[in-house]
């Protein structure tokens, strides 16, 4: 083999390379010997051979390679017993004829599935099941985002990806003033250009390394939806008004489901949506009686459940009282935010009980956490054994709220998908192409992402990337070695 010249080596290659000859010679003493083990089988006789270097002789023949140790399994059985068709009296079975041109082709990388080592994969868990996921940030990470509006495209691209990563459920936008919200002024436009939620869902990739399906996944769940923020009935008939002009130009419609929002507190109703708790409340019947009349399911959202950023921690009964009076006019779903991000374990807890005991549908309920004091995801997961059964989050954590001062955005998707994972629990969703979904949509966006799961999986990618490199001797551009070459 012809020698490497030193100045071509990096001291860090220098040193493994240095520390692999020695670990090569302590491996080879002067002698094999080979000692069966008490247990062995009567068969089991091994003879004690001087170990002698392969001369370059052998090497062009038939066996090129260096023998090697066997493992501690392997010598509890004999080599005839392992390999009943070969004959020989060598511990070590004879290495296969290889032809001229196999013996110097380099063997292939070993494959090395990031996500089956960090057992992102769901597990065989006898309380586990399938936890929906309702992808939020094309509305609630982006409405609050500040400086220049996000292109309709760069919205279209991103809803495109979160199918492409098992996504299901996103909330594409809403239908509010586009002088009130710049960010969703284009909602309108958005619809008609995603891919129609009546047709069959992206396929997942047969080669991902973080789908393992445990448990089944209910084909209900496998259907998209792009649900839409309508506040008023002026919303809806815009909406509505979209959907006819779509289906008589023959593109059918665009989207089955809204969403409804009221406020848990009287001082957030009034900086949010205008009007009392009581008032927000009258206006929803008809507006949802008209909505389920034209095919669109709806959804309802309940803010400040824990606590107002004017007011300060909010009564548990009221909070359940519109979360009971939503679910009667005829949501199918209602969703408990934590706008300030100040709810944890015990806050959570307290709030499901009253909702049981007062004789809520749990299985209708779902939870927002934002995560402003990093307690959102403990939360979570301390609500699944009591039947949690559905979860809002954003992609990289964008979002926010602007009468919260210091709130941070909805916990990242990521985050969730990783821990449902671990903890048994199946979402549908590629971790691996969600990651390379919200790497993407930070880097156009120009911000830094909120997901450690996402910063966690993207470092020890470019990690073994830059590995690989190094194994091939390439190096990236701009990238220097320890020895500044």
């Amino acid at each position: 083999m012809p020698s490497i010249p030193r100045s071509l080596l990096s001291r860090r290659t220098l040193t493994a390379l240095q520390v692999s000859t020695r670990r090569l010679a302590h491996s080879y003493p002067a002698t094999m010997r080979a000692q069966p083990s008490p247990n062995a089988y009567s068969d089991s006789t091994f003879v004690s051979t001087p170990f002698t270097p392969p001369s370059s002789a052998a090497t062009a023949g038939n066996a090129p390679h260096l023998p090697l140790p066997l493992p501690t399994a392997f010598n509890r059985y004999s080599a005839s017993q392992v390999f009943p068709k070969q004959h020989f009296t060598s511990v070590y079975p004879p290495s296969p004829p290889l032809s001229e041109k196999d013996a110097f082709m380099p063997s292939p990388p070993p494959t090395r599935p990031l996500s089956r080592e960090l057992k992102t994969s769901s597990h065989i868990n006898p309380d586990g099941r399938f936890i929906r996921i309702v992808e939020v940030s094309p509305r609630d990470g982006l409405q609050n985002l500040k400086g220049k509006v996000v292109p309709t495209e760069v919205k279209k691209e991103l809803v495109e990806k979160l199918l492409w990563a098992g996504v299901r459920c996103v909330e594409v936008g809403s239908f509010v003033r586009g002088d009130w919200v710049p960010q969703m002024a284009d909602t309108p436009k958005l619809l008609p250009l995603l891919p129609a939620y009546t047709d069959p869902p992206p396929p997942p990739d047969p080669s991902s390394t973080s789908l393992t399906h445990h448990i089944p996944i209910p084909p209900s769940a496998q259907l998209i939806h792009y649900p839409v923020l309508v506040p008023n009935m002026k919303g809806l008939d815009n909406l509505l008004n979209l959907q006819s002009s779509s289906q008589a130009s023959g593109g059918g419609s665009l989207t089955d489901e809204i969403a409804v929002f009221v406020s848990a507190s009287e001082p957030f109703s009034q900086a949010n949506n205008h009007a009392s708790i009581s008032s927000v409340l009258s206006s929803l019947p008809p507006l949802i009686a008209k909505a389920k009349e034209h095919n669109l399911r709806v959804r309802g959202y309940v803010s400040c459940v824990i606590t107002c950023p004017f007011s300060g921690p909010t009564d548990v009964e009221q909070v359940v009282d519109v979360a009971e009076r939503l679910l009667n006019m005829g949501c199918y779903e209602v969703s408990m935010g934590d706008t300030t991000g100040e709810g944890d374990v015990e806050g959570w807890g307290r709030l499901w009980k009253v909702m049981k005991r007062r004789g809520l549908d749990m299985s209708k309920v779902a939870a927002h956490c934002h995560d402003t004091f990093a307690l959102a995801l403990p939360s979570l997961l301390s609500l699944l054994p009591a039947g949690l059964q559905t979860i809002d989050a954003s992609l990289s954590g964008l979002g926010g709220c602007p009468y919260s001062p210091g709130a941070t955005g909805n916990i990242p998707t990521e985050d969730v998908v990783y821990a449902l994972h671990k903890a048994g629990y199946e979402t549908g969703i590629d971790l691996d192409r969600l990651v390379e979904v919200g790497r993407w949509l930070c880097g156009v966006l120009g911000v830094e992402g909120e997901s450690r799961v996402g910063r966690g999986i993207a470092g020890r990618r470019e990690g073994r990337e830059r590995e690989e490199r190094e194994g091939r001797g390439e190096r990236a551009s701009g990238e220097e070695t320890e020895d500044g070459m």
